[in-house]
């Protein structure tokens, strides 16, 4: 069951809240974000009183909620969550993609991505600092100078950025450099203790499906983040390891209804990682948007022959362009803006 609390309620009457829980004989867990509190209560359920828990002042909805998965459930929030990335929203009614090289590598590598980007019309710019990768050899990102220099690139166009964390002791650095979205890649969307850490801010995380995670664990490791107060969550598909070897991963396109049932935060996707091929981005772009997603993550690289890492999946400029008006015709055919 959810508990939630009015946007003016106090510490006392937070404290009078969970001593009532307890009387039912249930466990209250307390999660604070910005905008409002809410209080998950664990336990048999059936021994609750819902009209007892509504009757308090400082209370504003109680939702019986039957899955573990309680404060990112569909059930426990009316509508559909947007979050607001540096005054860019994702979710709603507007389609946002997200470009960008895999990799920081040079500044005037990156000043030409934001270029390219903007150009574009895309309204946030992604970009690997660090880089986790499945061989030691291989090149792991310029760390944090290459925040900086993707800092330096993105901001003359006004683009929040996106970047991923490997490391919790490296979240205060991103703080300091004022990373707008934070990534949890697919190898550390289980890593609990990360997810803890990011769940006591509230810059917002897209959180990425594990490469063999079912829904629910997904769910569950987004739930994670939210009870430690970060309810500022991004679901992303990124494909899933199957059996083929046609391509990278297996792009689950099936995911974007089942959690837009399953839950009211946003979902988006990953093309590149999916396919694994530049030539697959479009195709991938386009099912996604059809299906219901609510933005994309891409690569893009201004000369993708040249690039430090995955060249083959990177688009150019000029595909960026194309691509983006193919999904602007698809968006506005379902409703939506791009």
């Amino acid at each position: 069951m959810i508990i939630i609390l009015r946007s003016n309620s106090s510490d006392e009457d937070i404290s009078s809240v969970e001593a009532k829980i307890r009387d039912m004989g249930l466990e209250p867990h307390v999660s604070k974000g910005i905008q409002r509190t809410v209080i998950g209560a664990i336990g048999d359920e059936s021994k609750i009183d819902k009209e007892i828990l509504e009757a308090l002042p400082c209370v504003e909805n109680v939702v019986r909620v039957m899955k573990p998965y309680k404060i990112v459930s569909r059930d426990s929030h009316d509508g559909d969550t947007v979050i607001d990335v540096g005054g860019v929203p994702i979710g709603g009614n507007r389609v946002q993609v997200i470009a960008g090289p895999c990799s920081v590598e040079t500044a005037d590598q990156m000043n030409q991505a934001a270029d390219a980007v903007a150009a574009a019309g895309c309204r946030l710019m992604r970009g690997g600092a660090f880089k986790p990768r499945s061989s030691p050899y291989t090149f792991q990102g310029v760390g944090v100078e290459g925040l900086e220099m993707f800092q330096n690139a993105a901001r003359k166009h006004n683009l929040p950025i996106v970047t991923e964390l490997m490391d919790v002791r490296m979240l205060d650095t991103f703080l300091e450099h004022k990373v707008d979205v934070i990534q949890i890649g697919t190898r550390n969307m289980q890593n609990f203790d990360l997810l803890k850490e990011v769940g006591k801010v509230q810059t917002p995380v897209i959180l990425k499906r594990g490469m063999s995670a079912t829904v629910s664990e997904w769910l569950m490791a987004a739930e994670y983040i939210a009870a430690a107060g970060n309810h500022n969550i991004i679901f992303c598909e990124r494909g899933v390891r199957s059996f083929e070897t046609a391509y990278r991963n297996m792009l689950d396109v099936t995911a974007i209804p089942v959690l837009k049932r399953e839950t009211h935060l946003p979902v988006i996707i990953d093309p590149s990682h999916a396919g694994g091929k530049a030539w697959m981005v479009p195709s991938l772009s386009r099912a996604a948007i059809a299906a219901g997603a609510d933005g994309l993550l891409i690569e893009v690289h201004p000369r993708p022959a040249e690039a430090w890492c995955d060249a083959d999946q990177a688009l150019s400029p000029d595909q960026l362009n194309t691509l983006m008006g193919e999904l602007r015709g698809i968006a506005q055919v379902i409703g939506r803006d791009l």
